[in-house]
C-alpha cells in the first residue's frame, strides 16, 4: 500500500519595484516537514510551480501545483530547503509598482494557501521595510535581540538626574537628596524614633497630680463612704447635776 498524498500548507508575501529587480519578487513557503532535499522534486516554469516531496518518517507524500497570477523569471528565482519547509524567492518578470492582487491565476479561494503575515508589508509601506527581511529570514529585525536598543533603561540610568519623576525637586519636599535611589526618604525611620522619645520626655499637665491626690483623699476604703456629722439647728442643752 502506497503512502497517502497530502496538499502542504503554502504561505506567501511579495514586494514590488519599478526599477530594482531584486526588490520585485514573491516570497513563497511550502510546508514539508521531515522531507529531505533528495526526496524533493521541484519544477519551476514562468507561470507554474510544481512541488513533490516524500517524508519517510511521516509516511506521507506532499504535492502541490500552483498556477501563478503573473510570470516569474525562472533563472533569477531561488529556493532554499530546510527540515520543515521549502522557501522560494520567485522573481517577478515585470517590473511594476503595483502588487499582484493574488498569488494564483484563479481567483477561487483554496484552503491550503495563506498570507504570510510575518513577512507581508503593505504596498505603500514597503520602501520603509528592511531590504533583507524576506531574503534573509527577517534579518532586518536582528537589532531587537536582547532588547539592546533599550539598553538606556537598565537601572533606569536613561532617566537622568531627575530620576524620572518629571523634574520634581525632592529637596524642597523635605527629602534632602535627589530622587535617585530615593535616599532622601531614608530618614523616615529616624524621625519616627525621635517622635517616640519625645513622648516619653513630655511633662504632665500642670495641676494634674494635685487633682488626683485630692480625688484620692475623698475616697475611703473600698466600698466605704464617709459622712460628715450633721449640724443641729438648736443650742446645746447641758444637764444640771
Amino acid at each position: 500500500m502506497s503512502d497517502p498524498t497530502l496538499t502542504p500548507e503554502v504561505t506567501w508575501a511579495q514586494r514590488s519595484s519599478t526599477s530594482d529587480p531584486e526588490r520585485n519578487y514573491v516570497y513563497l513557503t511550502i510546508g514539508a516537514p521531515d522531507v529531505p532535499s533528495k526526496s524533493c522534486k521541484i519544477d519551476l516554469k514562468p507561470t507554474f510551480v510544481d512541488f513533490t516531496g516524500h517524508s519517510e518518517t511521516k509516511k506521507v507524500t506532499y504535492h502541490v501545483e500552483l498556477v501563478l497570477y503573473g510570470e516569474i523569471d525562472v533563472d533569477a528565482s531561488t529556493s532554499h530547503h530546510t527540515s520543515r519547509d521549502v522557501i522560494f524567492v520567485l522573481r517577478k518578470k515585470e517590473l511594476k509598482a503595483e502588487y499582484w492582487p493574488r498569488l494564483l491565476k484563479d481567483s477561487k479561494k483554496v484552503h491550503f494557501l495563506k498570507t504570510d503575515f510575518d513577512k507581508w508589508v503593505d504596498e505603500d509601506e514597503q520602501d520603509a521595510a528592511p531590504e533583507d527581511d524576506a531574503m534573509g529570514g527577517m534579518g532586518g529585525m536582528g537589532g531587537m535581540g536582547g532588547m539592546e536598543g533599550m539598553g538606556g533603561m537598565g537601572g533606569m540610568e536613561g532617566m537622568g538626574g531627575d530620576g524620572g519623576f518629571g523634574g520634581i525637586d525632592f529637596s524642597k519636599l523635605g527629602g534632602g537628596a535627589g530622587a535617585g535611589g530615593m535616599p532622601g526618604l531614608s530618614g523616615e525611620g529616624d524621625e519616627d524614633d525621635e517622635g517616640d522619645e519625645g513622648d516619653d520626655d513630655m511633662p504632665g499637665l500642670e495641676g494634674e497630680g494635685e487633682e488626683e491626690e485630692i480625688a484620692g483623699k475623698g475616697k475611703g476604703k473600698a466600698g466605704e463612704t464617709t459622712e460628715e456629722p450633721k449640724a443641729t439647728g438648736g443650742a446645746k442643752i447641758e444637764e444640771v447635776p
